[in-house]
């Protein structure tokens, strides 16, 4: 039997979605471009996530660029919940740690993942991309989350 190192994501949605998630009881969940299913698929329990807001609202035009929580992915499968208006999207069950929201500015420099500080934004379009544990520490510490190194 092999252990799976658990793995590191950013996931990007408005800060008013983001925490819809982070808030919900009695467990949060994850939600990724715009409810599909596949993205959740690459994800698996014990891995982290942190969720990145460009905007406060869903196309909106202010410039928030904030993570706005962090947490571990929970055991179970990717399931579908209807929120009525023919809106079933796709979620994955998390763990929220205790965190501050945190602007990702004073990280951009300091990211393994980031190429060109100039061009940063790039990978955000995907919804949904890996990080390394560099990373996600630093997400961490800067949201000041440092039970997630614990696993929660």
């Amino acid at each position: 039997m092999s252990t799976r190192t658990p793995r590191n994501w950013i996931a990007i949605a408005s800060a008013e979605h983001a925490r819809l998630g982070r808030d919900h009881r009695p467990i949060g969940f994850m939600q990724v471009g715009h409810g599909k299913g596949a993205p959740l698929t690459r994800v698996a329990p014990g891995d982290r996530v942190a969720y990145y807001a460009p905007a406060t609202v869903y196309g909106g035009t202010d410039r928030l660029q904030s993570f706005v929580s962090i947490g571990v992915v929970q055991p179970g499968e990717p399931y579908q919940v209807d929120m009525g208006r023919g809106f079933i999207p796709w979620r994955r069950d998390v763990r929220y740690a205790p965190a501050q929201e945190a602007p990702i500015a004073p990280l951009i420099e300091a990211f393994d993942f980031v190429e060109d500080p100039k061009r940063w934004g790039s990978k955000f379009r995907f919804g949904l991309f890996e990080i390394n544990d560099h990373d996600m520490q630093l997400i961490a510490t800067a949201m000041r989350a440092d039970a997630l190194s614990q696993g929660l």
